[in-house]
């Protein structure tokens, strides 16, 4: 899009959250990405619900220099950060009132549905005392493993490639906790099977692994195998099938061969119908919990190569199969200055 057009798509997205009731009076902000140099962003103290033109600065990433007598919102700092540090084009703050009283009492979002696991996943949760966000180096952490947190008491910021998606799982969340509101009232002690069999307490291997060395891998094998909940939902839903795994710029390849629940062989080749690839900082996130896989395919940051409703039919167990990946301890990756 160019700028014109990015500046109509602000405007279109200010009246749709404030129609959904995400924002009011002059709370929120909105922000595009125009090129590596330029961002568009609505400017401090404006209604999202009835953005004119001239209420979008145009604004250097370089030194934050703009034109005009309006000021870019005060979250400008933390919108810029966000095109440094993710390929984002599209960042949305807004103030959702449901999750924003759900998360003032609640430290972690009860899923009451596969849509919402699938892509929501765990919702990162940052703590806030300033009405702007003056510490963004735990938010712009957290993005790293979900494109949608929340600042608690303070709202929301969801980053994508588009409007439509961050829009997307930010009234995904909202409707997410509307659910567990509602379940709630009906039955305080809200009990979900699936999960019960995923919070048991698993034997943590204490020994640790380079991320992708063979050892690693074979070493997630040996716990798949082991694993009697993997085992009996292998059975029950067929679970035979070919899935690899890839480390991104790198010849690190390896498959998982599924026969009804057991991985009967580890191969390294990508000869398979769904393959599953990301860079060495988002493989590090998985391997260490604070990515959900699945989530991470639905915004992007890993990508599959097969159909994901496919794939999906084997949920409960694939969503097993990630959770004891951060059961095999990896060894951090050493960063370059």
């Amino acid at each position: 899009m160019n700028e014109q057009e990015l500046k109509s798509k602000i405007i279109e997205v200010g009246k749709r959250l404030y129609a959904a009731g995400l924002a009011v009076a002059k709370s929120g902000n909105l922000s595009a990405k125009i090129d590596n140099e330029n961002i568009l962003i609505t400017a401090t103290g404006t209604f999202l619900g009835q953005l004119k033109e001239g209420d979008i600065v145009k604004v250097s990433l370089s030194d934050c220099s703009f034109k005009g007598e309006l000021k870019p919102s005060s979250e400008l700092p933390l919108h810029t950060l966000v095109y440094k540090n993710f390929p984002a084009k599209v960042v949305i703050h807004c103030h959702p009132p449901l999750i924003n009283g759900y998360f003032a009492v609640a430290k972690t979002l009860k899923a009451m549905s596969f849509e919402t696991k699938f892509y929501l996943g765990d919702i990162p949760v940052i703590p806030q005392e300033t009405p702007t966000v003056t510490d963004t180096a735990p938010v712009i952490s957290a993005l790293k493993t979900n494109n949608l947190v929340v600042l608690k008491n303070h709202g929301t910021i969801a980053i994508d490639e588009n409007f439509e998606d961050a829009l997307s799982i930010t009234e995904a969340l909202e409707e997410a906790v509307k659910s567990a509101s509602i379940a709630r009232l009906f039955d305080k002690e809200i009990l979900d099977d699936l999960d019960l069999a995923l919070k048991n307490d698993l034997k943590r291997n204490e020994k640790s692994y380079s991320m992708f060395s063979r050892q690693h891998i074979q070493a997630i094998v040996d716990l798949v195998n082991q694993d009697d909940f993997i085992s009996q939902k292998g059975k029950e839903l067929d679970l035979t099938v070919k899935l690899a795994i890839k480390l991104d710029d790198s010849s690190d390849i390896y498959k998982f061969n599924f026969e009804k629940g057991k991985i009967i062989k580890l191969d390294t080749d990508a000869d398979a119908p769904f393959v599953i690839s990301a860079p060495a900082l988002v493989w590090e996130q998985v391997f260490l919990g604070k990515l959900d896989s699945f989530v991470a395919v639905t915004q992007g940051k890993m990508k599959l190569s097969g159909q994901l409703g496919q794939l999906s039919k084997w949920y409960v167990p694939f969503n097993r199969l990630f959770a004891l990946f951060k059961e095999v301890k990896i060894n951090p990756l050493v960063l370059k200055e």
